[in-house]
């Protein structure tokens, strides 16, 4: 992904283009491994040694609000963030915690059948268990 895809994203969404808010935008675009807060910290240091955490983390917030970028819940201890905003569900392995992206179509997902007055804006559609890796693998239990 070049630059100007990266700052064209961050201006569809109303957010300047700064130094910090392109190299965040960047990575999440590069990488499909739904990054926690410390992970991206930890990626983009080695390049920006001014980075802080708290940027990292207000730079996250103000991507959300503007809509770039989702916020995920599936992990009980961190966030985890993406910038890929079309229509999927995601999976977690309850072994090994990699968490991916599973194909969605718009008919998989139920209609809101709620009152006239609310509107929902966002469906997060988790699922859990092991992936094709772990079960590859066998488990310690199983082995004698």
């Amino acid at each position: 992904m070049n630059i100007q895809e990266v700052h064209n994203r961050l201006k569809e969404h109303g957010i300047r283009p700064l130094p910090h808010k392109v190299a965040i935008m960047k990575y999440l675009l590069e990488n499909y491994n739904h990054p926690t807060i410390e992970n991206i910290y930890h990626e983009l240091l080695p390049t920006m040694p001014t980075l802080s955490k708290t940027t990292v983390y207000n730079t996250l917030k103000s991507f959300c609000d503007n809509k770039a970028v989702t916020a995920l819940l599936i992990d009980e201890r961190n966030l985890r963030y993406e910038a890929h905003l079309h229509l999927h569900a995601h999976f977690k392995c309850k072994q090994c915690g990699a968490i991916f992206d599973v194909p969605l179509k718009e008919t998989d997902v139920p209609r809101f059948r709620g009152s006239p007055t609310l509107a929902p804006d966002e469906t997060h559609v988790y699922y859990m268990g092991k992936c094709d890796k772990c079960n590859a693998t066998p488990n310690d239990a199983n082995i004698s």
